[in-house]
C-alpha cells in the first residue's frame, strides 16, 4: 500500500510513568498562567506549571503592550498580583512604564519581553511553583467527568501529571476541549480574528514621528490617527499609533504593495529608538491547527518586507530605521472558547454589568479585528463590567478550571476581555480558587464564591460594589 493511502494507524496501548502529582496544575505560563500559579501558591500548597516554550510571558514577550490595567474613567481597575508583577518590573529590571492613559486604549503599560521572561520566572520560583518547560500538552487524564491530570510529551518521552485541580491557561482551551468540555470558535459564521507576527524596528526617531502629528495642521487630524488627538502626541514620548490611514493607502497605490491592512499600528519600545510593529495580518489562520499555524508564521514574515518599505519610505521618523527581530511566535487573538456555568455576552459589556460572583473587573473595550475584511470593531461601554466567576468554571468536566481569552463568553464578548492585564486578573482568580477547592476539599464549582471574592480582596483585587464604588472587605460583610 502506498503511503499516500494511509490515512490512520493503530497506536499500541501502553503504560505511561506519572512524572509529577500536584495539588494544582496550571497548564499554559502565559499572562494568565503566571498568576495563576502564583495565587495558587500562596499558603504553600504543592502547584505545578507546564509550558511547552522555554520561558514564561506568552505573549507579554512579543512585543506588545499590557493593555487593559486602567478604566474608561481614567482609574486602574487590575490590582493585586498583576500590578505586584508589573512594579517588580519597573523596580528591578527597569522593565516596564507607569500605566499610561491612552483615549484609545484606556491605557497602555510597556514592558520589556526579556525582563517579562526572567522577572516572571523568578516570581515562580521563589514562590515554589515547580516549573517545567519544554513539555506539550497531549491528552487527559479522565475519571467519568472528573479530570485527574494530563498526558504530556517532551524530550523526557510521554509521562502523566496528575493534581487534584487542573488550570487551563493554554489560552486555546486545550486541556478542556481534550477532556470534553463544550467549545465554540470565531463568530456565527466561524470566522476567527487573524493573528499577528510582530517585529521590532530599531533607529527610529520616535519624537519625529509623534511631533509631525502633534503638530499636523487641523484638516489633517481627522485621518493621521484613529480616535486618538493629536495633543497626545506632544505630551507623551512613548505612545501607541493607530491609524496613518492615507500614508498607507498612498504608499500602495504608488508602490504596489501589499499590505492585508488599512491602518498603521506603531508601539514604541522602551528602550530609545526601538518600536514594535503590529502590522501583519494573516487572515483564515486556526491558531489551533498546527499546518495553519506553519502556514501564517510563513505568510506573516513574508509581509514584513513591504511594511517596512512603506514605514520608511513615507512615516516621519523612520528614515534610518532597521530590522532588528521578529516576535518568537504569531500573537494568537481568538481560537476556541469553552462554554461554561454562564456565558458572557456583548450586552454584559455594553451594560458595564455588575455581578454578584464576581472575581475580577474589565474596562477594554469590544476590540475585533474582523475576520472577514481588513477593519477593526471598537465599541466603549464608558465604564467597566465584571466577570462572573460561574464563567471561569466549565460545563460537564469537574476538578478544571479556565483562564485567559478562552473563558465562556461569545466572540464579542471576548474581544473585550482578551488583553492581557484582564487575563492576569482571571489568572489570580481561578488560582485563588483552586486553593480554595483543594483546602476545602470541594469541587470549584461547589466553593464559597463569597469566600473567595473575600480571599480577592484581601490580596488587593480590584472589585465594585453595585453602585459602582471599589469594595473592601467591609462591604462583603452582613449587614448589621
Amino acid at each position: 500500500m502506498s503511503s499516500s493511502a494511509v490515512r490512520s494507524i493503530q497506536e499500541p496501548a501502553r503504560s505511561i510513568p506519572i512524572s509529577a502529582e500536584y495539588d494544582v496544575l496550571v497548564v499554559g505560563g502565559g499572562p494568565s498562567g503566571l498568576t495563576a500559579a502564583l495565587a495558587a501558591s500562596e499558603d504553600g500548597l504543592r502547584v505545578g506549571l507546564v509550558e511547552s516554550r522555554s520561558f514564561v510571558g506568552g505573549n507579554m514577550t512579543i512585543g506588545l503592550p499590557v493593555l487593559g490595567f486602567l478604566g474608561q474613567k481614567g482609574n486602574q481597575i487590575i490590582d493585586g498580583l498583576p500590578e505586584k508583577f508589573i512594579q517588580r518590573l519597573r523596580r528591578e529590571r527597569d522593565g516596564a512604564s507607569e500605566h499610561r492613559p491612552c483615549p484609545l486604549h484606556m491605557g497602555i503599560t510597556l514592558v520589556e519581553p526579556e525582563a517579562v521572561k526572567t522577572v516572571a520566572l523568578e516570581m515562580l520560583t521563589e514562590s515554589g511553583v515547580d516549573v517545567l518547560f519544554y513539555t506539550f500538552f497531549a491528552g487527559v487524564v479522565m475519571d467519568g467527568d472528573t479530570i485527574r491530570g494530563i498526558v504530556t510529551e517532551s524530550k523526557s518521552g510521554r509521562s502523566a501529571i496528575l493534581a487534584k485541580v487542573v488550570i487551563d491557561c493554554t489560552g486555546d482551551a486545550d486541556v478542556a476541549y481534550r477532556a470534553g468540555v463544550p467549545t465554540e470558535k470565531g463568530n456565527a459564521e466561524g470566522g476567527m480574528q487573524p493573528p499577528t507576527l510582530m517585529f521590532c524596528l530599531g533607529g527610529v526617531d520616535t519624537d519625529k514621528l509623534r511631533m509631525s502629528i502633534a503638530n499636523a495642521p487641523p484638516q489633517a487630524r481627522t485621518y493621521l490617527t484613529d480616535f486618538i488627538p493629536a495633543e497626545y502626541f506632544g505630551q507623551n514620548h512613548q505612545f501607541i499609533v493607530v491609524g496613518l490611514r492615507e500614508l498607507m493607502a498612498k504608499a500602495k497605490e504608488e508602490r504596489g504593495l501589499k499590505i492585508p491592512n488599512e491602518r498603521t499600528i506603531i508601539i514604541t519600545g522602551l528602550k530609545k529608538g526601538e518600536v514594535w510593529i503590529n502590522m501583519t495580518r494573516v487572515a483564515g489562520t486556526d491558531g489551533t491547527d498546527a499546518r495553519s499555524l506553519t502556514n501564517g508564521e510563513i505568510e506573516g514574515r513574508a509581509q514584513i518586507d513591504d511594511i517596512i518599505t512603506y514605514l520608511v519610505n513615507y512615516v516621519p521618523g523612520f528614515e534610518q530605521a532597521y530590522f532588528t527581530k521578529t516576535a518568537p511566535f504569531l500573537g494568537i487573538r481568538e481560537t476556541r472558547r469553552i462554554v461554561g456555568q454562564y456565558v458572557m455576552t456583548q450586552e454584559d459589556v455594553l451594560a458595564c454589568r455588575h455581578f454578584d460572583d464576581a472575581v475580577a473587573v474589565a474596562s477594554y473595550p469590544i476590540d475585533i479585528h474582523r475576520p472577514g475584511d481588513q477593519g477593526c470593531t471598537l465599541i466603549w461601554c464608558g465604564d467597566c463590567y465584571d466577570i462572573p466567576y460561574r464563567s471561569l468554571v466549565p460545563q460537564k468536566v469537574t476538578n478544571l478550571l479556565v483562564a485567559g481569552r478562552s473563558i465562556s463568553a461569545t466572540h464579542e464578548a471576548m474581544g473585550a476581555i482578551r488583553v492581557m492585564a484582564t487575563c492576569m486578573a482571571m489568572g489570580e482568580a481561578v488560582g485563588r480558587a483552586a486553593k480554595i477547592s483543594v483546602r476545602g476539599n470541594r469541587t470549584p464549582a461547589d466553593i464559597d464564591v463569597g469566600e473567595l471574592r473575600r480571599q480577592q480582596l484581601e490580596h488587593g483585587v480590584y472589585l465594585r460594589n453595585p453602585d459602582g464604588s471599589r469594595a473592601s472587605v467591609a462591604d462583603l460583610a452582613p449587614a448589621a
